[in-house]
């Protein structure tokens, strides 16, 4: 019985690899397979992971690191991504959420 990893971005850089699989019956829930993810990819990893969104089939885990694995099933680690926005580049319906994050985080440190 296997589980598939799938890394994306900078979860993917820090393992050095796009996906791996795992043995469901090693890794019965979520936390457990992000535990041996940790322990095979290292802090790089575990930083990154700390970060991070974690799916399970596409969807949250149920009940988070508990969430049971089966066969077949696959988890996804999503790190943010970066980015952000200047104020005269955001769409019309968010430049209220725009200017908030503007306000409280100068542009110095955005670069």
């Amino acid at each position: 019985m296997t589980v598939t990893l799938r890394l994306f971005a900078a979860a993917r850089d820090a393992a050095g690899r796009g996906h791996d699989t795992f043995d469901a019956a090693a890794a019965p829930n979520v936390g457990a397979l992000l535990d041996a993810a940790a322990a095979a990819y290292g802090d790089g990893f575990v930083a990154v992971l700390e970060r991070s969104r974690v799916w399970l089939n596409g969807d949250d885990p149920a009940a988070g690191r508990a969430t049971p694995l089966a066969d077949g099933d696959e988890v996804a680690v999503l790190p943010p991504v970066s980015g952000g926005a200047d104020g005269s580049r955001c769409p019309s319906g968010a430049r209220a959420c725009c200017d908030s994050l503007t306000a409280r985080t100068p542009r110095s440190s955005w670069e």
